[in-house]
């Protein structure tokens, strides 16, 4: 009855720095896995007349960025398939939603920290503070504040909702 794809890997890079294969690891951990574990899961859904997908992109899946070409890129994948697919499988009623959070505490934040502090010759905890303050409410979204959205895209309270890409970013990316 609900899916909700929510793999990620961020390596950041200038472009030119990335091999084919890191890359190619990128888009098929963000993507292609999203898009491999859909396929299995959607017929049942349509044999069932409903469903809910909730996608995890990123509001990198919205704008570009520096050093993160392979992550923005899986994430525009990510945002495009959602509204593609949410207009295929409306007729089965089933909704195909996207979160697109911005810096989410956790790993993948820890690591950008650590590329941001190296490029700009600063220190770790400096770089966080300088990333964090980029954000209107002056932090990193927790991962609590994306589970309580998926949640709500996954109950009966959403049926309404299909197609859309939800920034949840505390203000950092008004689209």
């Amino acid at each position: 009855d609900i899916l909700v794809n929510n793999a990620g890997i961020m390596m950041p890079r200038r472009f030119m720095d990335y091999t084919f294969e890191e890359f190619d690891q990128v888009l098929k951990v963000n993507f292609y896995g999203l898009f491999h574990v859909t396929r299995a899961v959607l017929p049942s859904m349509m044999e069932r007349k409903g469903g809910k997908i909730v996608n995890m992109a990123s509001t990198a899946g919205k704008w570009g960025s520096m050093n993160q070409s392979a992550y923005n890129a899986s994430k525009h994948a990510v945002v495009g398939l959602t509204r593609c697919l949410a207009l295929e499988m409306a007729p089965f009623h089933i909704n195909v939603n996207a979160i697109c959070p911005a810096g989410v505490e956790g790993d993948q934040i820890d690591s950008m920290v650590e590329h941001w502090a190296k490029q700009l010759k600063v220190t770790k905890e400096d770089a966080r503070k300088s990333i964090a303050s980029r954000s209107p409410i002056g932090r990193f979204v927790k991962p609590d504040e994306v589970a309580a959205l998926a949640v709500f895209l996954a109950s009966d309270e959403s049926d309404a909702m299909t197609a859309q890409s939800l920034s949840l970013c505390g203000g950092y990316l008004m689209v």
